[in-house]
C-alpha cells in the first residue's frame, strides 16, 4: 500500500478526544488540570513560541501521544506529498493545532482567518494529488476568531517575507519567486493557484490533451478574463514544445507568477500591459516529453547506471518528441512550399493559406491539433515559442527556397515591430464584419478581422495605402501616414456598403478558409470525440458530395478516412 493511501486511511479513522483505554472527558475538564510545558515536538520546534499545553486542541494527552498520531505523521511528509507546495505554511498551521501556544496555563488557539486563507491558497495543491483537506485543519472546528484572542501562526513567516522584500527594493515592493524545476503536477498546481490569487485578471483553461491524456493548460491575463475585448490585441506564448527543453517552460511559469504578483503590488507597467492586452501562456506544449526527460534525469542520478554508455549517450534526445515519437516542432503543415508554388496566381493569397489535404494523411499529434485549433479560435496578433539551445529568433514563415539559405536571415512582412494600426471594419448599420480582409499595397500579407470586426496590423513608420474588403461588400481604400514618433498603434476604421454577390469561379478553385472541414477534412480528431451512437451521423468531409453526386466511386484510401 502506498504511503499516501496509508495516511489517508489513518486520517479518515474516527478519533475520540481521549486515547483509549482512558475514559473520555469534556474539553473543559481536561483543560482545567492542564499546565504550560516546554515545547518539545521535533517537527514543530522552530515555532515563534516555546511553551505549549496538553491536552492539545485534538485531545492528545502528551507529547508522546501527539508524535505517535497520524496528524503528526502527515505533517512530516506533507511537503513531499504536495510536491513542496504550501510549505512551510501548512506545517506551521498544523503545528499550531498539535502544539498550541500556552499563556498563564491557558491554551491560545490559532486564528480562523489564517486557516481560511491557507485553505484557499492550498486547495489546488490538494486537488492535484486528489487528496481531501486534512480533517484536523478544519477551520470551523479547531480554530478561533479574532474576538476570542487567537494568534496568527504565520505572523513570523510573513514578517520575514516582508523583511526580504524590503531588502530587495527599498522604494517599491518586489516579487519573490522560488526558482526550481517543477513537475507536471507542480506546474498545474502553480498555474491554478496563481489564477486563484488573481481571479480578477486571470483564469486557466485547457486547449486539449496530450497523447497520454495530460492537460495542455493555458493561463490567461487580462482585465476581463475569459472574453475578447474589442480592439484589445491578443498574444500567446508557448514553451516546452520539445519536452527536454525546459528553460522556456520554467520562464513562462515564472512569468505567470510575476504578472499576478506585480499587478497586485501596484506595478503600473504590468497593470498597463494587462489592462490593454490579453496574454495567453501555454507553459508546456509537450508535458509527455517532459515527463520522460525528467525521469531520465532521475535515472542518471543512480550510481548503478553511470557506466551504461548507451543510456547516457541517448539521454539528450529522450523526451524531445511527444509520446508518439513525433517532433512537434516539425509536425505543423508546411505552407511555404504551397506559397511558392502558387505565388504567381493573381487570386491566391499569401496569408491564411488552406492546409493541403495531404497533410492530414500523415501523423498529426493531438498536441499539434490542439494548438492549431487554439490559433483558429482567437485572433492572435503576436506569438512566440520559447525553445532551449542556441541563440536564435525564428519566424513561422522563415523557410527559404534554397537549402544553403536555411541559416540566413529571412525577413518577414511583420519585421522586430511594436507599432502599426488597428481598427474596426463595420457595415453601414454599425455591425462588425467578421472575416473581412485588410491589405497593405506592396505587402503580400493580409490580416482578417475577428469575431466583432476588429483587426490589428503591425507596420513600420511610413505612408501606406490600406484596403478593406469582404465578400458581399464594397471595397474601401485609405491612405495612411504613420509618423516615427508614434508610441502606440494608430486607429483606422472602415465602413463597407453591402452589394450584390455574383457567383465566382474562384470560390470553387480556392475554397473558403473558414470551412471547418478544410481544417480537418477527414475528421481525424473530431470523429474520435463523439460517442459510439453518433459515429454514423457525423458530418461528411467536403469531398463526399462531389463523389456521391457525380456517380464516381471514391478511392478506397479516402473511404478509410471517413
Amino acid at each position: 500500500m502506498k504511503l499516501e493511501a496509508l495516511l489517508l486511511l489513518l486520517l479518515w479513522t474516527p478519533r475520540c478526544w481521549c486515547a483509549p483505554p482512558q475514559t473520555c472527558h469534556s474539553g473543559e475538564e481536561l483543560l482545567a488540570t492542564a499546565a504550560c510545558t516546554e515545547l518539545n515536538l521535533g517537527y514543530c520546534n522552530d515555532l515563534d513560541y516555546s511553551r505549549t499545553i496538553f491536552p492539545n486542541i485534538l485531545g492528545h494527552q502528551s507529547r508522546v501521544e501527539a508524535e505517535s498520531g497520524a496528524e503528526y505523521l502527515l505533517l512530516s511528509v506533507i511537503h513531499g506529498l504536495l510536491n513542496r507546495e504550501c510549505s512551510p505554511e501548512i506545517r506551521l498551521v498544523g503545528c499550531s493545532v498539535l502544539a498550541p501556544p500556552c499563556q498563564d496555563n491557558k491554551m491560545v488557539k490559532p486564528c480562523h482567518s489564517t486557516c481560511e486563507v491557507l485553505r484557499k491558497d492550498c486547495s489546488h495543491a490538494f486537488e492535484a494529488i486528489e487528496m481531501a483537506w486534512p480533517y484536523f485543519l478544519d477551520c470551523d472546528r479547531f480554530f478561533a476568531s479574532d474576538q476570542e484572542g487567537c494568534f496568527d501562526p504565520l505572523a513570523g513567516l510573513k514578517a520575514k517575507q516582508e523583511l526580504a522584500l524590503a531588502s530587495l527594493s527599498p522604494v517599491e515592493p518586489s516579487t519573490i519567486i522560488q526558482f526550481t524545476y517543477t513537475s507536471n503536477s507542480q506546474m498545474y498546481s502553480l498555474l491554478k493557484r496563481t489564477a486563484a490569487k488573481c481571479s480578477h485578471i486571470s483564469h486557466v483553461y485547457s486547449i486539449g490533451r496530450s497523447t497520454e491524456g495530460r492537460d495542455l493548460l493555458v493561463i490567461e491575463f487580462t482585465n476581463k478574463p475569459g472574453q475578447h475585448e474589442l480592439l484589445e490585441p491578443e498574444i500567446k506564448l508557448v514553451g516546452n514544445m520539445h519536452g527536454n527543453e525546459v528553460l522556456g517552460r520554467q520562464l513562462l511559469i515564472y512569468l505567470a507568477q510575476y504578472l499576478c504578483s506585480e499587478y497586485n503590488l501596484g506595478n503600473q507597467r504590468i497593470q498597463t500591459i494587462i489592462n490593454s492586452t490579453r496574454i495567453h501562456i501555454l507553459a508546456s506544449m509537450n508535458p509527455d516529453g517532459y515527463e520522460l526527460a525528467s525521469s531520465e534525469v532521475e535515472d542518471n542520478n543512480e550510481q548503478d547506471l553511470h557506466n551504461q554508455e548507451g543510456h547516457l549517450l541517448n539521454g539528450w534526445t529522450n523526451g524531445r518528441s511527444n509520446a508518439q515519437n513525433i517532433d512537434l516542432n516539425r509536425n505543423f503543415p508546411d505552407l511555404t512550399s504551397v506559397f511558392y508554388r502558387n505565388r504567381r496566381s493573381r487570386h491566391y493569397r499569401t496569408d491564411h493559406i488552406p492546409i493541403p489535404d495531404g497533410y492530414w494523411f500523415g501523423k498529426v499529434a493531438p498536441e499539434t491539433y490542439a494548438v492549431m485549433k487554439w490559433i483558429r479560435s482567437l485572433p492572435f496578433v503576436q506569438s512566440a515559442s520559447l525553445h532551449g539551445g542556441e541563440l536564435v529568433v525564428s519566424y513561422p514563415f522563415d523557410f527559404s527556397r534554397h537549402s544553403q539559405e536555411e541559416r540566413m536571415f529571412s525577413p518577414t512582412p511583420d519585421e522586430q515591430v511594436h507599432r502599426g494600426i488597428k481598427g474596426e471594419v463595420k457595415d453601414t448599420a454599425g455591425n462588425g464584419i467578421k472575416g473581412a480582409t485588410v491589405s497593405v499595397r506592396g505587402i503580400r500579407k493580409d490580416v482578417t478581422t475577428a469575431e466583432d470586426g476588429d483587426y490589428w496590423r503591425l507596420l513600420n513608420p511610413g505612408t501606406y495605402i490600406l484596403t478593406a474588403t469582404a465578400k458581399g461588400y464594397s471595397k474601401v481604400s485609405k491612405r495612411v501616414h504613420l509618423p516615427h514618433r508614434m508610441n502606440k498603434a494608430g486607429r483606422v476604421d472602415f465602413v463597407l456598403v453591402k452589394e450584390p454577390v455574383e457567383p465566382d469561379l474562384d470560390d470553387h478553385l480556392f475554397p473558403t478558409v473558414d470551412s471547418w472541414d478544410r481544417f480537418d477534412p477527414y475528421n481525424q480528431f473530431e470523429r474520435y470525440s463523439a460517442g459510439d451512437e453518433d459515429i454514423g451521423r457525423q458530418e461528411k468531409p467536403w469531398w463526399w458530395n462531389y463523389f456521391s453526386q457525380s456517380g464516381i466511386s471514391a478511392p478506397t484510401w479516402l473511404l478509410r478516412n471517413v
